[in-house]
């Protein structure tokens, strides 16, 4: 057996045990544990067959697996490879055509719009032939300097041949397997984030007056991984920030995220957001910032594993979660205070219709709002909108 029908043989394995119960980067990493048997370049290899079959989303359900992960493979390939060379020599000689060519050649026909077949539920604006090719893309490695590390983040990347380009000089693009691990000091003197999440940084600035002085009082209502706190700490370090989630176990990630920027003055608790009974020690705030729970389905490129598995009925459930958690919370708002409210969705359900909710059912004005598409950046499509309370 060809080395590279043992690795399609392997990813048909791989892919008949996962139940998408779990990111497919932990299973994956739990499984070649359990089977030592896969070199480095073994595991790689097999790797991306098994995301190629993902990147195919809800199209061409009902072929063989194999077949499957090769159309996935001739899509996200832009180069010739040696898997396709040995298994569909034809279609390597086309990998650097365009996707819609590319749909012309392969064995079963394929309209792009069933990868992602929910183009009534899409956010406004949103191009779905554009998302659906988007999934066909490995999305791009963000950094964001933190300040005063400017000089010294780029020149330890470039010390150790990492090439690097500026969004700004804040924001850097990376290659997406870039190890920078062991060459700068993460969190401490560059984040992790994507460049639409960076993004939300200039809604902030526009109410950075507000929150200039250090009484000033902020929760991050919703803080997961905490890039956001992070993200207006370094705008306005004087802030007294509350940080809140439902997880305990994220929370503790958190305050070792914390201890390494720098961040000690804040207060953190536990808190089920759609549960309208509130502990006493949550007070009124100045700035609100709700990143919410969501269908992610703007990061779908990313862990397109998601988009595979992913059922419909999930909008309108999640839909119903933000509406719960905006409803308890807009009452923590001070009034002239701000709420900034965030998803990494590209479901109006999840998006406009929210806001609707909230401009009808508060005293909130909107103040801004943007969608903030990735998926012609090789980034994340995230959603943001700014409100202001009046009495």
């Amino acid at each position: 057996m060809s080395r590279a029908h043992s690795h399609l043989k392997s990813s048909v394995e791989i892919l008949n045990e996962y139940n998408g119960r779990e990111p497919f980067a932990s299973f994956l990493k739990k499984y070649f544990g359990q089977h030592k048997k896969y070199g480095s370049r073994d595991r790689k290899q097999v790797s991306h067959l098994c995301y190629c079959y993902f990147r195919l989303g809800k199209a061409l359900l009902d072929i063989p697996v194999e077949e499957r992960i090769l159309v996935g493979l001739l899509l996200c390939s832009d180069k010739p490879n040696e898997i396709l060379e040995q298994l569909k020599p034809d279609w390597n000689k086309k990998t650097g055509l365009s996707i819609s060519e590319k749909l012309l050649i392969i064995n079963n026909p394929l309209e792009i719009g069933s990868v992602f077949p929910w183009k009534q539920e899409l956010s406004d604006d949103i191009d779905h032939e554009k998302l659906c090719e988007s999934f066909f893309i490995q999305p791009g490695l963000f950094l964001r300097v933190r300040p005063g590390q400017e000089t010294t983040v780029k020149t330890r990347l470039l010390g150790h041949g990492i090439n690097f380009s500026e969004i700004n000089s804040m924001c850097l693009s990376l290659p997406n397997a870039s190890k920078i691990e062991n060459v700068i000091e993460l969190d401490k003197e560059a984040v992790v984030q994507d460049l639409n999440s960076q993004q939300t940084a200039s809604l902030l600035k526009n109410i950075k007056y507000q929150i200039s002085n250090i009484k000033s009082s902020v929760w991050d209502c919703c803080a997961g991984s905490g890039g956001k706190s992070l993200l207006l700490y370094d705008i306005e370090p004087g802030i007294e920030l509350t940080i809140s989630d439902a997880r305990e176990s994220i929370l503790a990630n958190l305050k070792k995220r914390f201890s390494k920027a720098g961040i000690k003055n804040y207060k953190s608790l536990i808190a089920d957001l759609a549960q309208s009974n509130l502990k006493s020690q949550i007070s009124n705030f100045d700035l609100i910032i709700c990143d919410a729970p969501c269908t992610g389905s703007g990061t779908w490129s990313r862990t397109p594993e998601q988009l595979y598995f992913f059922d419909d009925k999930k909008i309108d459930q999640y839909a119903a979660l933000q509406k719960k958690i905006v409803s308890n919370i807009i009452p923590r708002l001070k009034r002239d205070g701000s709420l900034l409210y965030i998803t990494c969705s590209v479901f109006r359900k999840e998006n406009e219709e929210v806001v609707e909710f909230m401009t009808s059912n508060s005293e909130l004005n909107l103040i801004n709002i943007e969608l903030l598409k990735g998926y012609d950046k090789k980034a994340d499509t995230m959603f943001a909108a700014l409100f202001k309370r009046t009495s």
